[in-house]
């Protein structure tokens, strides 16, 4: 039954890595349009 693992396993870990990618566009595109939402060091304004 290792198979329902991967089944479920994989799918839900590409959602994740795709939605990480997503939030991290969101975030430095809202710092380089000076929203003051930067992470430490990436952008200086």
């Amino acid at each position: 039954m290792w198979y329902f693992a991967w089944l479920l396993g994989l799918p839900l870990a590409a959602a994740a890595a795709v939605l990480n990618a997503m939030w991290l566009e969101l975030r430095t595109d809202a710092c380089f349009a000076e929203e003051g939402d930067c992470p430490v060091g990436e952008h200086e304004h």
